[in-house]
C-alpha cells in the first residue's frame, strides 16, 4: 500500500515492555478473540558486534503471558531492531504475526515474506540513540511506540486472505469495475493475472485512497519532496486506468466519493473537500495525458534523427522524465517495441546528479549550526536548568515620537553548548549555543524568522557577541553565537535585538494576517492557508485556490489591505484558553498543535468582543505566537509582487511593504510608461526593416524587465498582455518588410541571371530569414533554377540558403534510391 492506517499506542516514561506486551495480548486475544495458536511472536536476538545482547526480558514477558515457547522466535537487527533513520532514537522491537491458515506450526514462515503468515503489530522499545558516528547511546528516558496496520487487522477479523477482499476496498473495486471495460475483480496475482488486470484494480484502489487523503490534507501533486511522490502515484494510477483497464479519462477522480464514503467518518475533510479533490485529480490527469502525447512525439522525432542508431540518448530520456513526468519504464517499453536500447549509463549519471543536488538542497535547508542533541537536553533537565523565559520578546511599545522602543534585557548564562556537549566556557572564535534564564530574542517559529542582534557581557560592555540565529529546543531558546571573548556559565549579559530587523518582521507578520483575511474576504471561505514565511524584507503566503488570481482579484485584495493600513487599526493580543479561543467566529487556524493557553491576535476588534460575539465580524483573527505591530499604520504600503500556482490548487503570494512597496509601485509606473511609449511608436508606420528589428528587440527587452522587476503583480499581468500584443505587431511588421525586401532582391537577381538554371550569388541581408525568403521567391519566379545565395555578415559569418527545383528533387531522390 502507498497509504495505510496505523493503530498504535505510545508511552513516554509511563510504562515499558511488560505493560505494552500485556495490553497488546489482551486486546488481540480477549477483545478481538483471535485464536492464540495462530499468533507468533518475534523478539530481538542480539547483535554481538554492537554489544547488544538477546532481549531475554521480552521473551520472558511473553512466556509469562502464556505464549508457547515454540511460538516465540529470535531475529536480528534487520527484523527486530527499529530505527527511524541514520541517527536518532531506536531500540529492539517485538512483533506479533498471524497465521491465516492455522492448524499447524507456522514458525518457519515468520518473517519469510509468506502471504499466509503476516505481521500485524510491532511494539518498539526506544532504549538507545543512534549517534552520528554510528554508535548507540542509552536514552535518558525509555519510551514505547507501537503500530498495528488497520488493513491487516481488518483482514484477520473478517476472515479474509487479502486486504483487498475486506470492506475497506471492495466498494472501490466495484466502482472501478463500473467504469472499466474489463471483467470484475477476481483477486488474481502473478502469472494467473493475465494482462495485469487485477493488479490494475489494486493499484487504482490503493492509489486513490492516497491521493484523496493527501490532497484533503493539503499535499498536492508537484515537483519536489512529498508533492513529487504524490505526482508519480497519480500518474501511475492514470496509466493503469487508461492502458490496462481501458477506462475513460476522469475515472480516477470519480472514485473520490467512494473513498469519502469509506473513510469520511475518520477524515471529515474528505467529505467537505470531495469536489476540490476531484478537480485537482482531473486537472493533473489531463495534464499527464497531454504530456504523454507530447513525450511520444519527442521519442518519435528522436528516433527519426538517429538514422540507423540503436541506442536512444539518455539525456533525452531524462529530460522527458524530469520535465514532462514521462515514466522511464514506459520509455523503455516503447524503445523495446522498436528494437532500440537505452543509453542507461548517461541516464543513471543524470539521475544520480539530480539526487545529489536535491540531497544537498535538503541538507542546506534543514541545517542548523548549533542544534542541541537529545542527550544534552536530557542533561539540562537532569540538572534542573529551567526553560528559557522568553516573554520579554513581547515587551515593546510605541514612544511619544511614534517610534517603536525595544528595551534591552538583562540575563544570566545558564548553559553553553559546543561540540555536541554542554561546556562550562567557550573561548574566542568558538561557535556555540548560549542558553539563558530569560531573553528578548524571538526564536524562529510560526513562520517568522528569528531575531538578530547582539549581547554584551557584564564588565566587558565594549565587546559585542553577535547573535547569528535563535532556535527553540525542548523549551530552551538557543542563541547561536561565535564567541568574540571568553564566555562562561553564570556570566551576566545584556541583550539587544536588531530593532530595524525586528520591526520589519513585525510589519510583515501583521501584514500576513491582514492578507489572509483579505484573501478570504475577496475569494470566499474556501480559501485555506497552506503555509507562510515572514522575513525582514518580504512575506510569502501559500493558500488553496482553484486557479491563478485575476487582475481584478489582485487589485481588490490590495485595496482591502490598504484600507486597513490607512485606518491605522489597533492590533489586539490576548491569551485565552484554547477551547475558548477555538469558539471565536471566523478564527483562522492551521492544522497544527497549539499551546494552551494560546495567544489570539485580532485587528481592529478587541479579542474580548470577538469571544462574546455570536456572529462573524469582518476582521482578521488568528492564533499566533509571533511578534506583531501595535497599530496597522506602520505597514505604510502593501504590494503583491508575485502570485503563481505552485501546483494545481495551491498558489503562492510574495508581497512587500513600506519603502519596498513604494519602490515597486514606482518601478511599475516607469515600465508602464515605457510600454505606452513603445506602443505609440509601433502605431505609426515602420519605415524600414532595421527599425522593425530594433522595435522587436525593444519589446523583448521590456518583456524581460516586466517579468523580472518587482512591480505590482496585477500590473505585471496587464503589461505582459500588452507586450504580447506588441510582439505580434512587430513580428507581423518584420515579416511584411522582409517579404518586401526579398521581392526587391529577387527582381535584381532575375535581371542579372536571365534564363540561367544555376544561380550562385551574394545578397546583402541582415538575417537568414531574408535570405530564405529571397531564395523561395526566386524559385517561384524561376521554377527550373538551382539557387544558392550567400550573405556575408560583419561578424565574419556567412549565411547560406539554397533550393533545387521540385522535379529535380524527385529525380535526385529516385536516383539515390
Amino acid at each position: 500500500h502507498t497509504f495505510f492506517e496505523m493503530l498504535g499506542n505510545w508511552s513516554f516514561g509511563d510504562y515499558f515492555k511488560e505493560e505494552a506486551c500485556a495490553m497488546a495480548w489482551q486486546l488481540l486475544t480477549q477483545v478481538y478473540g483471535i485464536p492464540k495458536d495462530r499468533l507468533y511472536i518475534s523478539h530481538f536476538g542480539g547483535e554481538p558486534t554492537l554489544g547488544l545482547s538477546v532481549d531475554e526480558e521480552t521473551r520472558e514477558i511473553w512466556l509469562g503471558l502464556g505464549v508457547q515457547p515454540d511460538h516465540i522466535l529470535p531475529f536480528g537487527l534487520r527484523e527486530n531492531f527499529w530505527e527511524m533513520g541514520e541517527t536518532g532514537p531506536c531500540g529492539p522491537c517485538t512483533e506479533i504475526h498471524y497465521d491465516h491458515r492455522g492448524g499447524r506450526n507456522a514458525a518457519a514462515l515468520v518473517n519469510r515474506d509468506s502471504p499466509e503468515v503476516v505481521e500485524i503489530w510491532n511494539l518498539v522499545f526506544m532504549q538507545y540513540n543512534r549517534e552520528v558516528d554510528g554508535s548507540l547511546r542509552p536514552l535518558p528516558a525509555l519510551s514505547v511506540d507501537t503500530g498495528m496496520g488497520l488493513e491487516r487487522l481488518v483482514t484477520v477479523l473478517q476472515g479474509k486472505r487479502s486486504n483487498y477482499d475486506t470492506d475497506l476496498f471492495t466498494p472501490l473495486l466495484g466502482a472501478i469495475h463500473q467504469s472499466s471495460r474489463c471483467p470484475p475483480y477476481k483477486g488474481l496475482t502473478g502469472g494467473a493475472d493475465v494482462g495485469k488486470v487485477d493488479m490494475a484494480y489494486r493499484v487504482l484502489a490503493d492509489h486513490i485512497r492516497t491521493l484523496s487523503v493527501c490532497i484533503a490534507d493539503g499535499v498536492y501533486p508537484g515537483m519536489s519532496g512529498a508533492e513529487l511522490v504524490l505526482r508519480r502515484i497519480l500518474r501511475r494510477a492514470v496509466r493503469f486506468s487508461t492502458e490496462v483497464l481501458q477506462a475513460p479519462p476522469g475515472t480516477l477522480a470519480s472514485l473520490v466519493p467512494t473513498v469519502a464514503h469509506i473513510l469520511g467518518d475518520a477524515y471529515p475533510e474528505l467529505i467537505s473537500g470531495t469536489n476540490r479533490i476531484m478537480d485537482i485529480i482531473n486537472d493533473n490527469e489531463a495534464q499527464f495525458l497531454s504530456s504523454l502525447q507530447q513525450g511520444r512525439r519527442v521519442i518519435d522525432r528522436t528516433l527519426l534523427k538517429m538514422d540507423d542508431g540503436k541506442v536512444f540518448p539518455g539525456a533525452v530520456a531524462w529530460a522527458l522524465h524530469r520535465n514532462l513526468g514521462f515514466p522511464l519504464d514506459l520509455i523503455g517499453l516503447m524503445l523495446e517495441e522498436r528494437g532500440v536500447s537505452m543509453d542507461t549509463e548517461t541516464l543513471n549519471k543524470l539521475a544520480l546528479e539530480n539526487a545529489k543536488l536535491q540531497s544537498q538542497a535538503a541538507h542546506f535547508e534543514g541545517e542548523s549550526n548549533v542544534a542541541v542533541d537529545l542527550h544534552s537536553l536530557a542533561e539540562l533537565h537532569s540538572k534542573e536548568v529551567p526553560p528559557t523565559d522568553d516573554s520579554a520578546k513581547y515587551t515593546y511599545s510605541l514612544g511619544q515620537d511614534g517610534r517603536y522602543e525595544f528595551p534591552s534585557c538583562q540575563a544570566t548564562v545558564l548553559a553553553l553548548y559546543c561540540g555536541q556537549a554542554l561546556v562550562q566556557e567557550v573561548l574566542e572564535g568558538q561557535k556555540c549555543g548560549v542558553i539563558l534564564d530569560r531573553t528578548s530574542f524571538y526564536a524562529e517559529q510560526g513562520g517568522q524568522t528569528h531575531d538578530r542582534g547582539y549581547f554584551t557581557r557584564e564588565g566587558l560592555q565594549d565587546v559585542l557577541f553577535p547573535v547569528e540565529a535563535v532556535q527553540l529546543a525542548g523549551g530552551y531558546v538557543v542563541h547561536e553565537v561565535t564567541a568574540t571573548e571568553t564566555l562562561r556559565t553564570g556570566d551576566e549579559i545584556r541583550l539587544f535585538v536588531d530593532e530595524a530587523q525586528r520591526l520589519a518582521c513585525m510589519v510583515k507578520h501583521t501584514a500576513t494576517h491582514i492578507l489572509n483575511f483579505a484573501l478570504r474576504w475577496t475569494l470566499g471561505d474556501a480559501v485555506e492557508q497552506r503555509g507562510s514565511h515572514v522575513t525582514s524584507d518580504r512575506l510569502r503566503f501559500d493558500f488553496s485556490v482553484k486557479g491563478a488570481l485575476s487582475v481584478q482579484q489582485l487589485q481588490e485584495i490590495e485595496r482591502t489591505i490598504q484600507d486597513i493600513v490607512q485606518k491605522d487599526e489597533h492590533v489586539h493580543v490576548q491569551e485565552l484558553p484554547l477551547t475558548l479561543a477555538r469558539g471565536i467566529q471566523g478564527l483562522r487556524t492551521m492544522d497544527e498543535v497549539y499551546p494552551d493557553p494560546v495567544r489570539v491576535v485580532s485587528v481592529g476588534v478587541p479579542v474580548s468582543d470577538l469571544v462574546n460575539s455570536t456572529g462573524l465580524l469582518p476582521t482578521s483573527v488568528e492564533l499566533c505566537c509571533g511578534t506583531h505591530l501595535l497599530r496597522t499604520g506602520e505597514i505604510k504600503d502593501f504590494v503583491i509582487v508575485a502570485e503563481k500556482q505552485l501546483v494545481k490548487g495551491i498558489s503562492r503570494i510574495v508581497a512587500v511593504t513600506g519603502e519596498e512597496a513604494r519602490e515597486a509601485r514606482e518601478a511599475g509606473l516607469a515600465l508602464a510608461q515605457d510600454v505606452e511609449s513603445l506602443s505609440v511608436r509601433l502605431a505609426s508606420v515602420i519605415p524600414s526593416l532595421s527599425t522593425a528589428h530594433r522595435l522587436s528587440k525593444e519589446v523583448g527587452q521590456l518583456t524581460d524587465a516586466v517579468d523580472s522587476t518587482a512591480i505590482p503583480q496585477w500590473q505585471r499581468r496587464e503589461l505582459q498582455a500588452k507586450l504580447k500584443a506588441l510582439q505580434r505587431t512587430t513580428n507581423t511588421a518584420v515579416r511584411k518588410l522582409e517579404t518586401k525586401e526579398a521581392t526587391r532582391k529577387v527582381q535584381t537577381l532575375l535581371e542579372k541571371h536571365v534564363s540561367e538554371t544555376l544561380v550562385v550569388d551574394t545578397v546583402d541581408a541582415d538575417s537568414i530569414s531574408v535570405v530564405m525568403k529571397t531564395v523561395n521567391q526566386y524559385s517561384e519566379r524561376s521554377p527550373g533554377a538551382f539557387v544558392m545565395l550567400l550573405s556575408h555578415q560583419p561578424c565574419g559569418k556567412v549565411l547560406c540558403a539554397c533550393q533545387v527545383p521540385k522535379v529535380k528533387r524527385q529525380t535526385a531522390r529516385a536516383c539515390s534510391l
